[in-house]
């Protein structure tokens, strides 16, 4: 517009001086009519352009609050299953996930008579039932609450000793828009400590939990608490936290110090070298008041956990093939005493044990997986459960897989449990995945 006046006043001006003749009273009539009319153009677009300015900055603060929105964490991403049609899972409100998992297992030496030297069974350790039986399946639901929390109830259905029976595997809320990669969570949950506690078992590579778990953890830990987590903002994952837990739950018991009676610390880090590999590794402490534990202990206990894990596969795909490498040195230690009411037994229960499990799975192309497991405990020299034979087992397995949700597992072991035990089990498995289903972990 400020040109189209300029180019007006430059053509009377030219004219003024071009022109021998003076102008007439008309002609400057019609250059001051001109005049006006642009000058009220002029201020006609300058309106127009102050309404789209505003409505440009409206825009802009619109796109901010969706960005500051907060996303919902890693461990709550959904995927639909649909045949053949992807849906987020959005299209659940909450979402809904179910796992089913059964299966028939053969094992030369009853299950009733097994036993592990230097351990007591506890929890849920010890082998699987004999024949066919449905496994552990799970129900669960997640969402977001609102736009500060997310929320998952998870429970495990399960048959024992020809009894069903659902339980609260994990219930809690977690925050989503605390500063600075902090997340607090709240509720009942599997501790953060290790690589494997924090994973559901249909995840696992393996139809069973190794032999170090199942010893001193009772296959998994999990209890009522509260955990807070730091993810740091550097280029490699870095990820601080600590829990205080009931206590309630093996490897420890009675919910000691006011319910207050096990607090955790880990570590985690990894990242990538190269397009083809990445790794993961941690380290992790229990720490326990024990007020008549599941296998009689009441004192303090204490377990150091260190994992670590090692993934090839080519360009980084790891559903079409690769290798994972896997291991975990758990020890623990304990200082109290062995109190046994039915016996009538009270003695001094001073020592430590430990084991690790080492395992490698071959992803041969997204259909099959065979992979091979190394379990070894080593049990006290000295007090209630001294032993000097320490539980060794080997197993071997190879799945097939229809789908990312369904899949089939034919699992060998030789387990060497204790003196004069034997047990060489080999069971089919089978497990599906229903509904929405949140992303696995590294």
């Amino acid at each position: 517009m400020n040109r189209r006046l300029s180019v007006a006043l430059w053509t009377l001006m030219l004219t003024s001086t071009v022109s021998a003749d003076p102008p007439s009273a008309t002609d400057i009539d019609a250059l001051e009519a001109r005049i006006r009319a642009l000058e009220a153009s002029s201020v006609a677009l300058q309106a127009q352009t102050a309404e789209a300015l505003a409505a440009l900055a409206q825009a802009r603060e619109q796109i901010a609050v969706l960005q500051a929105a907060p996303t919902p964490p890693a461990t709550s991403e959904v995927a639909v299953v649909d045949a053949g049609a992807a849906a987020s899972a959005n299209a659940f409100n909450p979402a809904i996930s179910i796992i089913l998992n059964g299966g028939y297992a053969h094992h030369s030496l009853d299950p009733a008579d097994y036993a592990l030297a230097g351990f007591a069974l506890a929890g849920e350790g010890g082998p699987g039932a004999q024949g066919l039986s449905l496994g552990e399946s799970e129900i669960s639901f997640a969402a977001n609450i609102d736009e500060k929390f997310y929320g998952q109830v998870t429970l495990a259905v399960e048959s024992e000793d020809g009894e069903d029976g659902v339980g609260v595997e994990e219930a809690y809320i977690e925050s989503t828009a605390l500063p600075d990669g902090l997340t607090a969570r709240a509720g009942r949950f599997f501790s953060n400590i290790g690589y494997l506690n924090t994973h559901h078992a249909h995840t696992d590579a393996f139809s069973d939990r190794p032999l170090v778990y199942q010893a001193l953890l009772g296959n998994q830990y999990a209890d009522d608490g509260v955990q807070l987590r730091w993810i740091a903002p550097t280029e490699v994952y870095l990820e601080l936290g600590g829990e205080v837990m009931r206590g309630q739950s093996f490897p420890s018991g009675g919910a000691a110090n006011a319910g207050t009676g096990v607090r955790t610390l880990f570590a985690h880090a990894g990242g990538d070298v190269g397009d083809a590999h990445s790794w993961l590794a941690g380290v992790s402490v229990l720490d326990a008041s024990t007020a008549a534990g599941e296998d009689g202990f009441s004192g303090d206990n204490r377990m150091y956990i260190a994992d670590f894990t090692w993934k090839w596969a080519p360009n980084g795909n790891t559903r079409d093939g690769g290798l994972t490498l896997r291991s975990e040195y758990l020890r623990d230690q304990r200082d109290g005493r062995l109190i046994d009411t039915e016996q009538g037994t009270d003695e001094v229960w001073e020592g430590r044990r430990d084991g690790a499990y080492v395992e490698g799975v071959w992803r041969i192309n997204r259909q099959w997986d065979a992979g091979y497991r190394y379990d070894r405990l080593r049990a006290d020299d000295h007090g209630p459960y001294a032993s000097d034979v320490d539980p060794v087992r080997h197993n071997l397995m190879l799945t097939w897989r229809n789908s990312e949700f369904s899949l089939i597992r034919l699992q060998y072991s030789h387990d060497e449990p204790a003196p004069d035990l034997r047990d060489n089990a080999i069971s089919l498995q089978y497990q599906a995945a229903l509904g929405a289903h949140g992303a696995h972990k590294f």
